[in-house]
């Protein structure tokens, strides 16, 4: 016989390959996984892990929202299992030999089959490195964390959550190393939440808001302020939950897949297309922070609840990023709900519910929602200065996962930070380092996506309104253009696409911060009359 020529040789044993796919085990017996059966085993792999994640969220929504607070052990304790169980699955053999098995055939695979193994691959480098006796102990602690959390601000008390944060920095820091030591760990956690983003590309962001912000703001601070008392009346707080159901319904949340919790810091859960929670807080004399809370978080439900019915209980049932997350939210919040369109559509039902705003009009109330002046809280801030909050955050947890600061000196760096950048004093922790639940999470990376996101939403609106009138829809209270634009661009596409792509095609070209200036320069010379 012929030696077979080499190319011959590389074809045959290709052919062969392809037939056998991968070896698996099977009660003793050495058979072969098809392409198919990999397939078949993804599917399967998807559907489980959504299980073990929707019982451990549930849990966890549970435990912010309506358990006492001393549940947290034992539920620590069933999160504890739920999690080694999800964690252990998808590193498992068998999850491993299915992704080889379908990544030696990617020009086989669908679109959506070829973006799960991607995403499935980047999960399992994490898990792959990252002993899973210490992502149970993490996991633990953030279940701590969070009851602990809550305790602290309501005492105002940071030296009670600082060594648990201590301990989560600690860990950010090492599985970053552990999965990809030859990355900066801050951008590690980065593209975490926002695939593709690094430092490099904030600080050039930033430092353009910053440009274009700070000397409007300083215009602003000069000019005649509204009168902004009316946003101080007391509103019944069942008055309050009547209005977030008014506004939910406005906004076309579907009752029977989403609803409505209260919690210390709102937040929403999306467990699925069919199940997604949406929380607040409510405030007897500041009717607005519950009012943009339930709108905001109502754009993230609605990104959720869009996303096609062939991606649920898999990875891709989901929003792609937080930036792109935060340009829905952001983009509702702000957007339609301080617009002009709207503020005169809510008003007599804002005068229904609470008679004593019948001293005012509308056109006081969308000068009052959109005021700017400096503050402490970031969900409370204003379009302009809100950015600035973001900033802080910024620069405060890149010197966490630098190692050049410590928890032990945050609250001093954070109230310097604000008297900087904002010019206000902090008076205590509840107002200062402990109002965001986030690094309780152990979520460090994700609030750049808030600024992102706010100039996301600018430059989407410009081109939406090349389709069709936005303020008329808004104002005739039908939102479904709005939704209808946004679901086929952005929503129905779950995290099929990479989030700058997605955005790409979305804006109809590259991502430009001076849509989002320019859209707060103008807002700003009418509510100020500039």
């Amino acid at each position: 016989a012929l030696p077979l020529h080499p190319a011959t040789f590389e074809k045959v044993d290709e052919t062969f390959r392809r037939a056998s796919r991968t070896l698996k085990t099977q009660r003793g017996m050495t058979t072969y996984m098809t392409l198919e059966e990999a397939r078949k085993s993804l599917k399967d792999l998807e559907l489980r892990e959504f299980a073990y994640n929707h019982a451990a969220g549930m849990l966890y929504f549970d435990g912010v929202t309506a358990a006492p607070k001393g549940t947290y052990v034992s539920r620590g304790k069933t999160l504890s299992v739920l999690n080694e169980a999800a964690y252990s699955l998808s590193n498992s053999d068998a999850a491993r030999e299915t992704l080889r098995v379908l990544s030696d055939h990617l020009d086989e695979l669908t679109p959506a089959e070829k973006r799960l193994v991607e995403l499935r691959e980047k999960s399992l480098r994490f898990k792959s490195r990252v002993p899973v006796d210490e992502y149970v102990a993490y996991k633990d602690l953030l279940n701590e964390a969070a009851t602990v959390w809550r305790e602290a601000k309501a005492k105002s008390d940071y030296a009670m959550f600082e060594p648990l944060l201590q301990k989560i920095i600690d860990a950010s820091r090492r599985f970053a190393g552990l999965v990809e030591p030859e990355k900066d760990p801050y951008d590690f956690w980065l593209d975490t939440y926002e695939e593709g983003m690094t430092q490099e590309f904030c600080d050039k962001f930033f430092a353009e808001l910053r440009s274009k912000l700070v000397p409007l703001i300083a215009k602003v601070g000069a000019a005649e302020p509204p009168d902004t008392s009316l946003l101080g009346v007391r509103f019944p707080l069942d008055r309050q939950d009547e209005l977030s159901h008014w506004l939910m319904r406005f906004l076309g949340l579907d009752p029977d897949r989403c609803t409505l919790a209260t919690t210390e810091h709102p937040f929403t859960t999306d467990f699925s297309r069919y199940d997604v929670r949406i929380t607040t807080k409510y405030y007897e004399d500041a009717f607005a922070s519950s009012m943009f809370s339930v709108i905001h978080e109502g754009g993230h439900a609605l990104y959720e609840l869009g996303t096609a019915e062939e991606y649920a209980f898999t990875k891709l049932g989901s929003g792609v990023s937080m930036g792109v997350h935060e340009s829905q939210s952001r983009f509702f919040e702000n957007i339609i709900g301080r617009s002009r369109a709207f503020c005169n559509l809510v008003w007599p039902e804002l005068v229904r519910l609470c008679p004593e705003l019948g001293r005012y009009d509308a056109d006081m109330f969308y000068r009052a929602v959109n005021a700017a002046q400096p503050g402490l809280i970031r969900i409370e801030a204003d379009e302009l200065t809100y950015s600035l909050h973001v900033m802080v955050r910024y620069e405060l947890e890149r010197a966490l996962l630098h190692g050049e600061l410590n928890a032990r000196d945050l609250p001093e760096h954070w109230n310097a930070l604000y008297k900087q950048y904002l010019g206000v004093d902090v008076p205590d922790d509840a107002h200062g380092v402990l109002q965001d639940s986030h690094w309780s999470g152990g979520d460090f990376g994700y609030f750049p996506s808030y600024a992102l996101g706010s100039a996301y939403g600018a430059q989407l609106i410009e081109r939406m309104r090349g389709s069709f009138d936005v303020d008329a829809a808004v104002a005739s209270g039908d939102l479904a253009p709005v939704r209808d634009w946004l679901g086929e661009r952005i929503w129905r596409h779950g995290s099929l696409i990479k989030p700058t792509e997605l955005m790409r095609s979305a804006l109809g070209g590259e991502f430009d911060a001076s849509y989002y200036t320019r859209y707060l320069e103008a807002k700003m010379r009418e509510v100020y009359k500039l």
